[in-house]
C-alpha cells in the first residue's frame, strides 16, 4: 500500500548527511564543476542574501573553521568586503591544516586586498567586541560534524551566544549536527538568528529542540544536480499541497450517504464529552456520510444537543466505555479522545480492536491504556494507525524519549515492530510508515497548541479512511487538512485566541483550497 503511494506522489526530499556529501559530489563530477568554484557559487548567494538584509554600516565579523564551511565563510568575507562592507575574519587553524578548498580561499581573502582585518588563530585567540550593530558570520562548523563541540571551539560558541550580535549561520548552525543531535552539548551550538542553508532544508530542521538555535532558515539555491536529487530514494521527505491535491477523491454527482462511509467514534468519559464532541464533528466535517459515536450513559443528552447530525450509542455504563460496539456496518474506527483509562475501557478497547476489519486509528487514552499493558502492542493488527503526541510515544516506548531526535526514531521503530502507521504529532509532524520512511507536514502553527486538537484530528483522520482513502493517503490529507484549517484560523483569529472548535470551522476552506 505505502510503496504505490511513493510512485503516486513526488514528494520533496530530505537528504542524510552522506546523501548531502555524494550530492555536492554528484554535482562536481556531473556538471562538471570545480569544487572551488561550486563553494564560490555557494558564497555569493549568501552573501547576496546578507545584502539584502544587512546594510554596509553593519560591522561583520567572520569565524572560519579549517574546513569547506571555512572555506564558504572566507569567500563570503571577500565578497561582501568587495561590496564595501567592514570585514574582519579569524580563521581557526589550530591543528595546522586546512582543507584544500578553505586554504585557497584563505589565500584569495589575504590578497584581495579589500578585508579590515584577517587574523589566524592558531593557538591564542583575543576575541573581538561583539555589539548589537555586529553582524556574525558563523561558518566555524558545517554538515560534516559527527560529535559535539569541546574545548575552545565550544568557548567561542558560548562567547557568540553571550553576545548581542546578529548571527548568521552558513548552511547548518556550528555544533549542530545535520541528522541526529541525541548526545548533543545543546550550549555548544551557535544560536543563529538566520541561516542561509544550500539546497535543501536538513532534517535536523524538522525537530521542535533544535529551533531556538536556527532562527530564520532560507534555503539557497546553489544549482546541486537536480538528477541526483530526481534519482535518489530518500527515508525523509515532505509532503506538498500540490501533491496532496492529486490523493483527493472527487464526490459523485450521484452520491448518496451510504456510498460515502460510515465511521464508529468511541470517545468521552463522563466530563469528557468534549473530545467526543471535536472528533466527531471534525469526522462530520470531513466528507463521511454518517458517523456513530459511543458514549456512556451521562454524555448522551450532550452528545444529542451538540451534535444532532451524529447517530449516538450508548454504553451500558454510566461514566465510560465498557461495551463492545458490534455490527459490520462500519468502514473506520477512531479510539480513545476522552475515553479515559478504566480497566472496563482497556478490555473493551482491545476487544474492539482484535475484531475490527476495518482500520482503526488509535489516539490519547487507548495508546495510554497500550502503554500500561505492554504486552498489548504486538496483539495490535497491522496497519493500525496512531497519532500520539510526544508524550504518548514516550511512554508507549517505554519513557525512552530523551530528545526529539531519539523521539523520532522511536516512532520510526515501533512503527517498522507494528507495522503500523505512527503520526507523531508536532509542528513538523511526521509520518512513519511501516517501511521506515517518514514523511513531515508543512501545514500548521502554535496556535494549534491548545486542548482538544488532537480529537479533531483523529476525527478527519477516520472520515478519510471510512471514504475510502487508504492507511498512507487518509494520514497525509489528515495532518495536512488539520494544519492547514489551523492556519487558516490563525490569519483570521490569532494563534494567541485559537481553540480547537475552530479548526473544524476552518475544515471546509481547507478542503476548498485542496479542490
Amino acid at each position: 500500500m505505502h510503496g504505490n503511494y511513493f510512485v503516486i506522489l513526488h514528494i520533496m526530499k530530505i537528504f542524510t548527511q552522506p546523501q548531502i556529501k555524494a550530492l555536492d559530489e554528484y554535482t562536481i563530477s556531473h556538471e562538471p564543476i570545480k569544487s572551488i568554484d561550486l563553494m564560490e557559487r555557494a558564497a555569493k548567494a549568501v552573501a547576496l542574501a546578507i545584502a539584502e538584509e544587512w546594510s554596509t554600516n553593519t560591522q561583520i565579523v567572520v569565524f572560519a573553521g579549517p574546513g569547506n564551511n571555512g572555506g564558504d565563510a572566507l569567500a563570503v568575507a571577500r565578497i561582501l568586503a568587495a561590496k564595501s562592507y567592514a570585514v574582519t575574519v579569524y580563521l581557526f587553524n589550530v591543528e595546522g591544516h586546512l582543507s584544500e578548498d578553505c586554504e585557497k580561499n584563505a589565500h584569495r581573502a589575504t590578497d584581495c586586498g579589500y578585508l579590515k582585518q584577517f587574523i589566524e588563530v592558531k593557538k591564542n585567540f583575543d576575541p573581538p567586541h561583539l555589539d548589537e550593530n555586529t553582524l556574525i558570520v558563523d561558518g566555524l562548523f558545517g554538515i560534516g560534524l559527527d560529535r559535539p563541540l569541546t574545548g575552545g571551539f565550544a568557548s567561542l560558541v558560548q562567547y557568540i551566544n553571550q553576545s548581542r550580535a546578529k548571527v548568521a549561520s552558513i548552511d547548518i548552525p556550528s555544533g549542530m549536527m545535520p541528522d541526529s543531535n541525541e548526545g548533543n552539548i545543546r550550549s555548544n551550538i551557535v544560536q543563529a538568528d538566520v541561516t542561509y542553508t544550500f539546497g535543501q532544508k536538513k532534517l535536523a530542521f524538522f525537530l521542535a529542540d533544535n529551533q531556538p538555535y536556527l532562527g530564520r532558515i532560507r534555503v539557497l539555491d546553489i544549482g546541486l544536480s537536480k538528477e541526483f536529487v530526481q534519482k535518489t530514494e530518500a527515508d525523509y521527505r515532505v509532503v506538498e499541497p500540490e501533491e496532496l491535491k492529486k490523493l483527493l477523491r472527487p464526490r459523485s454527482d450521484f452520491a448518496n450517504k451510504g456510498m460515502m462511509g460510515h465511521a464508529l467514534i468511541i470517545a468521552g468519559s463522563f466530563g469528557m464529552a468534549g473530545a467526543a464532541i471535536l472528533a466527531t464533528k471534525a469526522c462530520l466535517r470531513s466528507g463521511v456520510g454518517k458517523v456513530t459515536v459511543q458514549v456512556p450513559q451521562r454524555n448522551y443528552a450532550i452528545m444529542q444537543i451538540a451534535v444532532p447530525e451524529a447517530i449516538v450509542e450508548i454504553d451500558h455504563d454510566e461514566f465510560h466505555y465498557s461495551d463492545v460496539v458490534t455490527g459490520s456496518q462500519f468502514d473506520a474506527i477512531g479510539i480513545g479522545p476522552g475515553m479515559g483509562q478504566s480497566e472496563d475501557s482497556a478490555i473493551a478497547m482491545m476487544a474492539q480492536v482484535r475484531r475490527a476489519t476495518v482500520p482503526v486509528v488509535l489516539d490519547a487514552d487507548a495508546l495510554n491504556i497500550l502503554s500500561n499493558h505492554g504486552t498489548w502492542l504486538q496483539q495490535l493488527p497491522k496497519n493500525i494507525v496512531m497519532t500520539p503526541h510526544p508524550g504518548e510515544l514516550d511512554r508507549l516506548c517505554g519513557g525512552r524519549g530523551q530528545d526529539d531526535s531519539g523521539r523520532l526514531y522511536n516512532a520510526i521503530d515501533l512503527a517498522q515492530d507494528l507495522q503500523a502507521y505512527v503520526l507523531l504529532k508536532g509542528h513538523y509532524s511526521a509520518l512513519c510508515l511501516p517501511s521506515g520512511k517518514v514523511i513531515f507536514n508543512c501545514s500548521g502553527n502554535s496556535g494549534m497548541a491548545t486542548a482538544g486538537s488532537g480529537d479533531v484530528l483523529t476525527g478527519i483522520i477516520t472520515a478519510l479512511l471510512a471514504r475510502g482513502y487508504n492507511q498512507a493517503e487518509a494520514c497525509l490529507l489528515g495532518m495536512y487538512l488539520h494544519g492547514r484549517a489551523g492556519d487558516l484560523a490563525a490569519a483570521e483569529l490569532g494563534r494567541e485566541s485559537l481553540i480547537s472548535s475552530d479548526l473544524i470551522t476552518y475544515l471546509p476552506k481547507a478542503f476548498l483550497e485542496l479542490e
